[in-house]
């Protein structure tokens, strides 16, 4: 099994939540997003954010406005739309259920095999 295309699978499956994420807190120009990305360790390419952006804007979760630029064309700032933030607040809820639900399987792991936790330390 290859944990590459594993890890890329498990950082896929949250790449949205977390794209809205950051639209929810202010309208957010791409550059910006792929910044932010970055600094959490969450890397993300031109290439995979743009189609994702036109993707949730066909969906009508996202609009945006266009922004005259003093040094190049104008920029577009992608905010979330009314029916974007329900569809965010079902994705939190969905991960907290998720996340909790993981960290107990996970928990439970470590308290039933302490000597694993010591393995690894």
């Amino acid at each position: 099994m290859n944990i590459d295309n594993t890890q890329s699978q498990m950082r896929k499956g949250v790449l949205e939540f977390c794209i809205l994420s950051i639209i929810k807190r202010a309208e957010a120009y791409p550059s910006d997003i792929i910044e932010e990305m970055k600094k959490a360790n969450l890397k993300i390419l031109e290439g995979t954010l743009y189609p994702l952006l036109t993707r949730l804007k066909n969906a009508d979760l996202l609009s945006y406005r266009w922004v005259e630029s003093t040094t190049g064309p104008p920029r577009k700032y992608f905010i979330l739309t009314e029916k974007g933030d329900d569809f965010y607040k079902e994705l939190e809820e969905t991960w907290n259920e998720l996340a909790n639900a993981v960290h107990q399987i996970t928990q439970q792991e470590a308290d039933i095999n302490p000597e694993i936790n010591n393995l690894n330390a």
